[in-house]
């Protein structure tokens, strides 16, 4: 996606305060999540729901369904798998966790995933005997 350097400063500058939050939260899950060990009844972690809420709903959103997700999480949850909902548009995060701005189609970004994974892991593609 070639964008011009006024859009990529843009973007830079509106996803600012949202990584600066996936940076808090990495340092986080770096250095005091690992003192609690695995206390979290739900999978991902509150930490990792927290942060991926934040980098696909921004600062206010994401926030907001981390803090009701660590609400939820007492002794009496049951627990179990809560991962974040899925966007419409979603944006695209680097290998360090930032975010780097919105992708281009979700429906192209999905194709070119699968067309990397094996065939075994999709049974439609599989022959019928």
């Amino acid at each position: 996606m070639n964008r011009s350097p006024l859009t990529r400063v843009a973007w830079v500058v509106a996803l600012l305060p949202r990584n600066a939050c996936v940076l808090v939260l990495r340092a986080y899950r770096a250095v005091i999540s690992p003192l609690y060990g695995n206390v979290c009844r739900y999978h991902p972690s509150c930490s990792r729901y927290a942060l991926e809420a934040i980098q696909q709903y921004g600062v206010v959103a994401g926030s907001a369904m981390g803090a009701w997700r660590i609400v939820r999480c007492n002794p009496w949850a049951a627990g179990g798998i809560d991962d974040v909902p899925e966007r419409r548009r979603s944006y695209a995060v680097n290998r360090f966790g930032f975010v780097t701005g919105p992708t281009a189609d979700p429906h192209t970004q999905q194709h070119q995933q699968t067309a990397v994974t094996p065939p075994l892991l999709h049974p439609q593609r599989t022959r019928k005997a």
